[in-house]
C-alpha cells in the first residue's frame, strides 16, 4: 500500500474529525461487496506523525498524479469515464447491498461527497482515486429544465370556434342575402314546361359522363398494383424473409467467444471479496471443511450455468440471416473456434453451448487469443460484423497487449464492434469494446445477466424476426 498524499489534520474541527470516523465506517460498509478495481477509487485515509497529518493510501502501485495536472484532453477524457463507471458501479451495487435501511440511508448520503467536484483526483496507471476533502458536496449544475411545448391540440379550441364563426356567418349570407332569395322566386316560378321537356331530349350529355366512369376504373385498378409492390419494400425492414437466408451473402456476421475457464464456477451467490477470500485461503482446512467450502463457492446459480442459460435465449432473438460461431477460452495457449452455425442449424451450436465445462487441470482463459482468432473470422470492412465476449476476467496466457490489439482491429476492421458482458465487473478489458466501438454491460447476479445481456445482443441491431 503506498501513500499518494498527506494533509494536515485539524483536531480542532470536530466535524471534520467526525466526517473522518464516518468515512473508514463508509469504506468498512463497501469493501467486501465491490470488486477489488472499483474499491480502488477511494483512497483509504490513516492517521499518521502522530496524529498531526492523515495521509491517504492506495493499493494501486505507480506514480501518483492529479487529474488536472494531465495535458492529454483525451487521456484525461478517458480517466473521467473511467471515474464515472466505477462510481456508476458503486451505486449499483448499493441498490442491491443485503443491509439494514439505516446503513442504505449512511451510504446514501455519502454518494454526493464521493461524486464531489471539489475532492482532488489522482491518478495512477489511468486508474483514478478519490481523495475526500471532507467539504460540502460540489455537484455538477444540474441540467436546465426542458419545458414542454404546449400540445398542438390545444389550438384546435381556436379552429373549432373559427369554423363555428364560418358556418354561423354562411347561414345568415343564406338567409338573409337578397341574390339567395331571387334565385328560390325563379326556381318555383316554372311557367313553360314544354321547355324543359324538350331540354330533356338530348341525353348525350350523360354518355360522356358513363365514357368518364371507364378511365377511372382504369385509373382505379393502377393505384392497387402500387400496394401490392409496397409490403415487398416494406417488409425486409421489420422482418427477415427466408429467401434472404439464402440468397443476402452481405448479412452480418457474429463470433460470441465464451468464457469456459475454472473461475466461471465461481456463484453469483457471492460477493467477490468472499470469492477473492476463497481464493487466498490456506490449506489447514480437514478435507471434509474443504469440499464443504468448494460446494458453497461454487453453488447454483454459478457464472457459468447462468451465462449458458442466457446465451441459449440470445441465440434465438439474433436475426435469421445471420449466422454465428463460437469461440471457447478454456486452456492455454490458444481458443478454440467452430465454424459458423445457420438459421437451420443453430441447435447444434446451442448443444455446443450446453456441453461446455471448465477442465479439471490446466484450465485459463486464453482471451487475447479468442478475439485475435474471431476477428480474422470476419470481414468488418464491406459489411458490419460482431463479436460478443462472455467473461469474468483477463487474459493469463500471454502478455500481449490485448488493448493494442483491439485498436489495430479498429482500423483494419472499421465496421467491427465488439461487445463486452463482464460477469464479475473487473473492468480489465473495457478498452477492447471502447476502441472498436462497442460497450461494456456488467453483471454480478442472475438478473443482471439477463438484462444485460440482452442489452448487448439489442445494441447490434440483429434481432429482427423471421417474417411469416
Amino acid at each position: 500500500m503506498q501513500r499518494i498524499a498527506r494533509f494536515m489534520c485539524d483536531h480542532n474541527n470536530s466535524e471534520k474529525m467526525s466526517l473522518l470516523d464516518q468515512y473508514n465506517s463508509l469504506l468498512a460498509l463497501l469493501e467486501p461487496h465491490l470488486t477489488e478495481r472499483t474499491f480502488s477509487i477511494l483512497a483509504i485515509p490513516r492517521l499518521i506523525n502522530d496524529n498531526q497529518y492523515i495521509g491517504w493510501y492506495t493499493l494501486l502501485e505507480g506514480q501518483a498524479v492529479l487529474l488536472s495536472e494531465i495535458c492529454n484532453q483525451s487521456q484525461k477524457s478517458k480517466i473521467e469515464k473511467t471515474l464515472q463507471d466505477r462510481i456508476n458501479d458503486i451505486e449499483a451495487v448499493v441498490k442491491s447491498m443485503p443491509i439494514t435501511a439505516e446503513q442504505q440511508g449512511f451510504i446514501s448520503s455519502w454518494l454526493p461527497r464521493i461524486k464531489s467536484l471539489g475532492n482532488p483526483i489522482y491518478v495512477i496507471n489511468d486508474e483514478p482515486v478519490i481523495i475526500n476533502n471532507f467539504e460540502d458536496p460540489i455537484l455538477p449544475p444540474a441540467p436546465p429544465p426542458v419545458i414542454p411545448p404546449k400540445p398542438f391540440w390545444r389550438w384546435w379550441h381556436f379552429l373549432l370556434l373559427a369554423l363555428l364563426l364560418l358556418g354561423l356567418f354562411g347561414l345568415l349570407w343564406y338567409l338573409f342575402c337578397p341574390y339567395e332569395k331571387q334565385k328560390p322566386a325563379a326556381q318555383v316560378a316554372e311557367p313553360a314546361i314544354t321547355q324543359p321537356v324538350e331540354e330533356k331530349k338530348p341525353e348525350p350529355v350523360v354518355e360522356p359522363r358513363k365514357e368518364e366512369v371507364e378511365p377511372v376504373v382504369k385509373s382505379t385498378s393502377e393505384p392497387t398494383s402500387e400496394p401490392t409492390s409496397k409490403p415487398t419494400v416494406v417488409a425486409p425492414k421489420s422482418c427477415i424473409a427466408r429467401e434472404e437466408i439464402v440468397s443476402n451473402s452481405d448479412a452480418p456476421k457474429m463470433v460470441m467467444i465464451f468464457d469456459n475457464s475454472a473461475s466461471m464456477m465461481f456463484t453469483l451467490m457471492e460477493s467477490q471479496a468472499a470469492i477473492n477470500k476463497f481464493l487466498n485461503t490456506d490449506d489447514l482446512m480437514s478435507p471434509e471443511e474443504a469440499e464443504a467450502y468448494i460446494k458453497r463457492m461454487t453453488r447454483l446459480p454459478n457464472r457459468l450455468s447462468s451465462s449458458k442459460k442466457v446465451a441459449l435465449a440470445s441465440i434465438d432473438k439474433i436475426q435469421a440471416n445471420v449466422d454465428i460461431a463460437l469461440v471457447t477460452l478454456s486452456s492455454c495457449p490458444v481458443a478454440q473456434t467452430t465454424p459458423f452455425y445457420s438459421y437451420d442449424n443453430r441447435s447444434k451450436l446451442k448443444n455446443k453451448i450446453n456441453r461446455l465445462k471448465p477442465l479439471d487441470n490446466n484450465s485459463a482463459t486464453p482471451l487475447y487469443s479468442g478475439i485475435k482468432q474471431a476477428s480474422k473470422m470476419l470481414d468488418g470492412v464491406n459489411r458490419d460484423d460482431y463479436i460478443l465476449v462472455i467473461s469474468d476476467g483477463q487474459d493469463n496466457c500471454t502478455k500481449a497487449n490485448i488493448c493494442s490489439l483491439a485498436s489495430k482491429i479498429a482500423t483494419q476492421q472499421p465496421r467491427l464492434k465488439i461487445n463486452i458482458v463482464d460477469i464479475a465487473g473487473k473492468h480489465k478489458i473495457d478498452c477492447v469494446a471502447n476502441k472498436t466501438g462497442g460497450k461494456v454491460y456488467v453483471a454480478q447476479s442472475p438478473a443482471q445477466i439477463v438484462a444485460q445481456m440482452n442489452s448487448a445482443v439489442s445494441s447490434m441491431n440483429i434481432s429482427k424476426p423471421l417474417c411469416e
